[in-house]
């Protein structure tokens, strides 16, 4: 029995998310059909169980979504990525495939993840904007920026958790929280050990409001002490977040 690695690119809109729901489709649901025809054959094969570094929402969509599985039969890399990207879905595809140790664990061993989020900033919408949030009221990156910093290290991050978030976790460690802008497209990315549930989009949607009311920048600060739902923004659409890698090295 080998272990493989492999980073799946996909486009959440049409999917319940990336982990296996009953009587939905999701992006193991589908990547698990694909790998079990394409490996085991057959009518009806087996299911190859994957197992995903983390769980994205509905509407996230993954330039770096790490995934392992466990394969009694031989990979030839080119041939795999060849067969497999032409039995997924034309949203979804597998970017890499690389053996692995045995011990190697999607989740378990990770270190940290980056995800980001896009924002248009300008009065009108274009068909070319993409997967992204139009914000048509003018933001100002260096106040953004000044809020985003307060995030920065290990900290009880109750305050962005969603209520309907069964996993107990609260601590996280941030590494990196910043807004990037190229012509009206601004790009918040954050890095960390781990996110809960919704926890970037109630970031951004708490930056937002932020910028939306003139608040000033440690209100975000505040937020964070606070330790409460109710005092941040909205969780704003799941459109404009990509998962963007995932690493297994301590994040530089």
């Amino acid at each position: 029995m080998a272990r493989f690695a492999i980073v799946v690119e996909y486009i959440g809109t049409n999917y319940a998310g990336s982990q296996v729901q009953p009587d939905k489709v999701t992006i193991q649901s589908e990547l698990e059909k694909a790998l079990s025809t394409l490996i085991l054959g057959g009518k009806n094969p087996p299911r190859i169980k994957s197992i995903f570094s983390g769980r994205t929402d509905a509407g996230v969509h993954s330039k770096g979504q790490v995934v392992h599985f466990d394969s009694e039969k031989p990979i030839v890399a080119s041939k795999f990525l060849n067969s497999i990207n032409g039995l997924l879905p034309k949203d979804i595809s597998v970017k890499s495939i690389h053996q692995v140790d045995e011990k190697f664990h999607a989740q378990l061993s990770a270190r940290y993840r980056v995800y980001q989020y896009k924002i248009v900033n300008r009065k009108q919408r274009s068909v070319w904007d993409g997967h992204s949030l139009l914000v048509r009221e003018p933001l100002d990156l260096e106040r953004m920026n000044k809020s985003l910093s307060y995030l920065l290290g290990e900290h009880d991050f109750t305050s962005f958790k969603s209520a309907k978030a069964t996993n107990p976790a609260k601590d996280c460690v941030v590494y990196k929280a910043q807004c990037t802008k190229s012509g009206d497209i601004i790009t918040v990315e954050i890095a960390a050990n781990r996110f809960l549930y919704n926890m970037v989009r109630t970031i951004v949607g708490t930056l937002l409001m932020i910028e939306h009311n003139k608040l000033k920048p440690e209100f975000m600060k505040e937020v964070l002490d606070a330790k409460d739902r109710t005092q941040t923004g909205p969780t704003i659409s799941p459109d404009g977040l990509v998962l963007v890698e995932v690493g297994y090295k301590p994040y530089q």
